[in-house]
C-alpha cells in the first residue's frame, strides 16, 4: 500500500462527524510528535491508512488535538499538565468520546492511567494490540511474500513494554509479515530504554561515558537485522539517529509497525 506523502488520505475530523450527527467508534489519538514531527507524520498516515483500509469507523480532533501534559508531568511541572488534561477531557466529553487510539506509547499510558485520577475515562487502546486484534480475527491480512526472509529485530518502548505489559502484539505482528524476528539480548521487560522517555527528550544529556540511544542502537545492529522495528515515536528518533551515528542508513532502516503493517496489508 503506498502511503507516501503525495498520496491523498480521507482522514474524518471528529467536528465534521458531529455536525453531521453521528458519533465515530473511536477516536484515532495522533499526538505531538504524529502532527509535528516529518518523520513520525508518515507513521500517522500509515495508520490512518489502515483504519480506512479496515473500513474502521474512526475520527481525529484535527486542530482541536493538543498534547496530553504527559511532557510536563514526568518534567515536574504538575499545574501546567493539570491544565492541560482537564481541557482535553472536556473535549472527550463534548464528542461523547469512549474509546481511544493511539501510536504513541506515552500518551496511551497517561490518557488510561492517569487521565481517569481527574475523571477522564476511556477506553484506551495502543494500535499494536488493536491491531493483533484485527490479525487474529481475520480483518486484517497480510501478505508475507513482500517482506518474508527479512530479518528484524523489535524495540521494547518503555511505556509500551515494562510498564504496561504489552511485549507479544508487537512481535505477532512482525512474525506475521514473514519478517525472521532476532531479538537482542535485552528484551521485553530487561528492554534498555532508548534515552529519550520522561521528558528526557527535551534536556542536555547527562555526564557519562556513552549515550543510551547508542548503546541500545549498538545492541540492535548486532543482532545482524536490516529492519529495527520500533512503535513509539522518541524510540523512532533516537534509533534513527543512532544508525546515522553508526554510518549503517544504507543497509539498516527504522520503521514503525505502523509503517511495516501497510507495507504488507492485501
Amino acid at each position: 500500500m503506498n502511503t507516501d506523502e503525495k498520496t491523498t488520505l480521507n482522514v474524518p475530523v471528529m467536528a465534521n462527524i458531529f455536525a453531521e450527527g453521528r458519533k465515530p467508534e473511536y477516536l484515532f489519538w495522533v499526538g505531538c510528535a504524529g502532527a509535528i514531527d516529518f518523520r513520525y507524520m508518515k507513521v500517522t498516515r500509515a495508520f490512518a491508512a489502515i483504519l480506512n483500509h479496515l473500513e474502521v469507523d474512526y475520527a481525529v480532533l484535527g486542530t482541536e488535538e493538543t498534547c496530553t501534559g504527559d511532557p510536563a508531568r514526568r518534567a515536574g511541572n504538575e499545574m501546567l499538565f493539570q491544565m492541560q488534561a482537564m481541557m482535553l477531557i472536556e473535549t472527550f466529553k463534548a464528542y461523547e468520546v469512549q474509546k481511544i487510539i493511539t501510536i504513541c506509547p506515552h500518551c496511551f499510558n497517561i490518557l488510561k492511567h492517569e487521565y481517569p485520577d481527574l475523571g477522564g475515562e476511556y477506553e484506551v487502546i495502543h494500535y499494536t494490540e488493536f491491531l493483533a486484534e484485527q490479525l487474529n480475527s481475520g480483518r486484517l491480512k497480510l501478505n508475507t511474500a513482500k517482506l518474508a526472509g527479512k530479518k528484524a529485530t523489535f524495540h521494547d518502548p518503555c511505556y509500551l513494554g515494562r510498564i504496561n505489559n504489552i511485549f507479544e502484539a508487537p512481535r505477532q505482528l512482525l512474525e506475521a509479515m514473514g519478517l525472521k524476528l532476532a531479538e537482542m539480548p535485552r528484551n521485553r521487560s530487561f528492554a534498555l530504554c532508548c534515552g529519550a522517555g520522561g521528558a528526557q527528550f527535551f534536556k542536555d544529556a547527562e555526564k557519562g561515558d556513552k549515550e543510551v540511544f547508542i548503546e541500545r542502537t549498538e545492541e540492535a545492529l548486532e543482532t545482524g537485522a536490516g529492519i529495527i522495528g520500533t512503535s513509539c515515536p522518541f524510540c523512532m528518533t533516537m534509533l534513527t539517529d543512532g544508525i546515522k551515528y553508526k554510518n549503517r542508513e544504507e543497509d539498516v532502516q527504522n520503521l514503525d509497525l505502523a509503517e511495516l503493517v501497510a507495507m504488507a496489508m492485501i
